[in-house]
């Protein structure tokens, strides 16, 4: 339906931008509020979490293009330059008159005539330095470059990125517009070729994926809906996802199953229910989605469920579990017919755990406020999924605001409370029974240093473990660590 009197996406991303704080709150709340206002949702949130993501990169094309330093440009004009320089250099297919020219207008109830001719100037002053829009990787000046793609980006006349043949880390950091001590702890534990892979998994525009659920329809009659409606959809195949092999010292990086074809692809798909959709998108305007059909999920955060393997009659118990995406996941999974404790330290998170289970149609869970997992429940559960608080290092595509946050000592911090809840549910846990630990972070204080606690103790084992690295390639995905520890009998 349209918006009478509707805005542009630029003028709806330079809201949220002069509204925004990264350091202190989401971007998520003041989009969802304003998108009201115009018919292109979906490019106004690829603008604002565009820019966001690249705003350290932005900001350097503007410090050595503009003629005026970053601090002496008004607040309120810099976003609308950082949003014009974002679509310059990483939106190939959007004309350059397009951007300058509505940066311009833009500019006018912001800063006045004055200020109009002030964007023009500097917007026509960066153009200028522009030689190529989409320069293949392999031809590029790295120090020229901004990286839009595995295979492009946009290349300047003049050096202004760090030389990655001094200071790597320093480089990437600049680049990808990535905290410095974060690239520095992946170049030490990847190496430099791999590091590069996370860095441009970390900003690119992440697909949509979703899970079908086996209860109210199958694969084929999903797709088919999705056929007539016009929405193109891949099938996304187990194995499609880059994962590092082997966690000690000589792990490797194993590569992406080529896409399958046909009945194979098919059959595959069938055993994740996992479908990425093609194009941008409105989640809940997609078919299916009132009626519980389907749920989304990113690949990598898909696998711990799996890992778990949880059975029909089961008891199971959801640790951390909202919004509930894996929570449901456990229900599909079982059938509807284990009996699935849901519980989460945040009551008020426990509410989307209640939209998702109704929508879905699911019986087989419970859910239990987390003070009142009382002692008389331990070692009574068959099988325990915590997935635990983390960092979000490896899902900082998705969560643009975590890169302007994350810290050190915090990661050291966070570490600290998955020890506790990771020991907590050693408690609960019924000898025989298994927990299946997870995170969305990819760096090891959180994951193998963790559960390196429990195992310490005789009375688990590490049965299985899996680091799965961000990707940007065809099927694209963030990161996770999973692990699967069996209490002794």
């Amino acid at each position: 339906m349209a918006v009478r009197d509707s805005k542009s996406a630029r003028a709806i991303a330079g809201e949220v931008l002069r509204e925004f704080d990264p350091a202190r709150e989401y971007a998520g709340p003041i989009l969802d509020r304003l998108l009201d206002q115009t018919d292109q949702r979906q490019r106004a949130t690829d603008l604002v979490y565009g820019t966001l993501r690249n705003l350290h990169a932005i900001d350097a094309v503007i410090a050595q293009f503009s003629g005026r330093p970053i601090a002496r440009i008004t607040p309120a004009l810099l976003d609308i330059i950082r949003i014009a320089v974002y679509e310059l250099a990483y939106s190939q297919a959007t004309p350059v008159y397009s951007i300058v020219n509505e940066a311009v207008n833009n500019a006018g109830p912001v800063g006045g005539k004055k200020q109009t001719g002030f964007i023009n100037a500097v917007l026509r002053q960066i153009v200028r330095h522009i030689t190529d829009r989409q320069m293949e990787l392999a031809k590029a000046d790295p120090r020229r470059t901004l990286i839009e793609s595995p295979q492009a980006g946009c290349q300047f006349d003049t050096d202004f990125l760090p030389d990655p043949g001094t200071s790597l880390q320093v480089y990437l950091s600049t680049c990808f517009s990535l905290p410095p001590w974060l690239v520095g702890e992946w170049l030490e534990q990847f190496g430099s070729q791999q590091t590069r892979a996370i860095c441009l998994a970390c900003n690119r525009r992440p697909s949509l994926y979703i899970r079908v659920n086996p209860l109210r329809t199958t694969l084929p009659d999903l797709l088919a809906r999705f056929e007539q409606a016009g929405i193109r959809a891949e099938l996304a195949a187990p194995g499609g996802i880059v994962k590092a092999e082997g966690l000690g010292d000589g792990f490797r990086v194993a590569g992406i199953l080529p896409a399958l074809r046909g009945r194979d692809a098919l059959d595959t798909a069938m055993d994740t229910g996992m479908v990425k959709i093609v194009g941008p998108h409105a989640v809940t305007q997609l078919p299916g989605f009132a009626e519980g059909l389907f749920t989304v999920q990113d690949l990598s955060a898909s696998q711990a469920v799996q890992v778990l393997d949880p059975q029909p009659g089961w008891s199971i118990l959801d640790l951390c579990s909202a919004p509930g995406t894996k929570t449901t996941q456990l229900a599909e999974a079982t059938g509807d017919s284990a009996h699935i404790i849901a519980t989460d330290i945040n009551p008020e998170r426990l509410d989307r755990v209640r939209e998702n289970i109704a929508r879905l149609g699911l019986a087989s869970v419970t859910i239990v406020p987390y003070a009142q997992l009382e002692q008389k429940q331990a070692g009574s559960f068959d099988a325990i999924l915590l997935d635990a608080p983390c960092s979000n290092a490896g899902v900082l595509a998705r969560r643009v605001e975590a890169r302007f946050r994350v810290r050190r000592k915090a990661v050291q911090e966070i570490a600290a409370t998955q020890k506790a809840l990771l020991a907590k549910a050693a408690g609960l846990v019924k000898p025989g029974g298994r927990i299946c630990y997870s995170t969305c972070s990819i760096q090891r204080q959180e994951n193998q240093d963790v559960t390196e606690f429990l195992t310490a103790s005789s009375q688990f084992e590490l049965a299985r473990e899996e680091l799965i690295l961000p990707s940007a390639d065809s099927f694209d995905h963030d990161g996770a660590y999973v692990a699967l520890l069996l209490r002794r009998s």
